[in-house]
């Protein structure tokens, strides 16, 4: 094993918290993996990591090394990348909301797989801004913007959103046909993770934002399922336009106040500060910029 791939299997095993994990992640037998641990930390003479039962962690000249690591090895990559005519490859590890993923980018993955036939692609669903580092994440797509000071988070698009409700609600409570006529319905809440409180509903009116928070009759935290109350009469929401393309034209779902819509929402890509030089996340990222959201 020669240098870069050993300083590979040091940032994986520092990222991992984990020998077997980064074991895995590598497709290295673990022995491989402790050997090469053990000849860096050796040669340079000091220790960079401290083991126990449950869980690896760096010392202070291993946290040192494992930056400087990064920079080498994206030097390196970006090199081979540029000179060689070579395109990216390796394993890249992509967490994305599984209704973009299935709406947005399934469709068009053939084309970015053929195109770097190269990179192998794994990709997990979640709406939780996970730890990055700590999980072998390269990168993610969220919808909003998260803060986050040790990503980077760049914004690709924005969606366009709707309110709406279902014809049965409607006939029953009547139809609102301006912002402040909200105030005399029900919402069905949509609370994100680490919320307590569901979102009020957003017109845009001259310009500004002003919301509107009816009685919840119901608070959830899952699109499927708040598309789904609405469609059974339990009040208003508002959601993606692309997530309900289909209520909208069989009916299920009516659009309200159409002239103020909620104002757009913006799907950001992040990644870490130390990844941003990666030919894998740059050219993914460059794919993701062309996608017709």
């Amino acid at each position: 094993m020669d240098r870069i791939d050993a300083m590979r299997v040091f940032t994986r095993v520092l990222e991992r918290r984990s020998f077997t994990l980064a074991a895995k992640d590598l497709d290295l037998p673990r022995s491989t993996v402790t050997d090469a641990i053990k000849k860096i930390e050796h040669k340079l003479g000091v220790r960079l990591l401290e083991r126990t039962t449950r869980q690896v962690t760096p010392t202070l000249d291993g946290e040192d090394f494992y930056h400087r690591c990064l920079s080498i090895i994206s030097d390196v990559e970006d090199a081979e990348s540029t000179f060689s005519g070579h395109s990216p490859k390796g394993l890249l590890r992509v967490d994305v909301h599984g209704t973009l993923a299935r709406h947005f980018l399934l469709p068009a993955l053939p084309t970015f797989l053929s195109r770097y036939p190269d990179i192998e692609l794994y990709m997990s669903e979640g709406d939780q801004l996970v730890d990055l580092v700590r999980e072998g994440i390269d990168c993610v797509l969220r919808v909003g913007k998260p803060q986050a000071e040790d990503l980077v988070a760049r914004e690709i698009t924005q969606l366009n959103e709707a309110t709406l409700a279902a014809p049965s609600y409607l006939e029953k409570f009547g139809t609102p046909h301006h912002p402040d006529d909200i105030a005399t319905h029900k919402m069905i809440g949509f609370r994100t993770t680490g919320s307590r409180t569901p979102m009020p509903l957003e017109f845009m009116m001259g310009g500004k934002i002003i919301t509107q928070k009816p009685t919840t009759s119901l608070m959830v935290n899952s699109a499927e399922t708040l598309i789904s109350a609405a469609k059974m009469s339990l009040g208003i929401i508002q959601a993606p336009k692309y997530h309900v393309e289909k209520e909208l034209a069989n009916g299920e779902l009516v659009e309200l106040i159409p002239n103020h819509p909620p104002s757009p929402s913006p799907v950001c890509i992040l990644y870490p500060r130390n990844r941003t030089h990666s030919p894998r996340v740059k050219v993914f990222i460059e794919w993701l910029e062309s996608l017709s959201f």
